[in-house]
């Protein structure tokens, strides 16, 4: 019986192993590094009063919009009133 508990044991212990990896693999994979501010960058932003930033993805304004008119379209239950 205790052999079983063993590799029940380490059955699990694999288990959660694997899915540390996993999450920690997902986690990885969908944030992104956050741009450092360094003399350059202060520089740039004292000499031009702004900073460009190379974005890799644009944002899709005409998506965008019909998400809007989406959301402000649809029909919103009112509060029911308790009196």
């Amino acid at each position: 019986m205790a052999f079983f508990w063993i590799v029940f044991g380490a059955g699990f212990a694999l288990l959660a192993v694997a899915a540390g990896v996993t999450v920690h693999a997902r986690r990885r994979r969908t944030c992104r590094p956050v741009p450092m501010v360094d003399d350059a960058l202060i520089a740039q932003i004292i000499e031009h009063g702004a900073v460009r930033v190379d974005n890799d993805d644009p944002l899709d304004l005409d998506t965008i919009e019909d998400e809007e008119e989406r959301f402000w379209s649809e029909s919103w239950d009112e509060p029911q009133s308790e009196w």
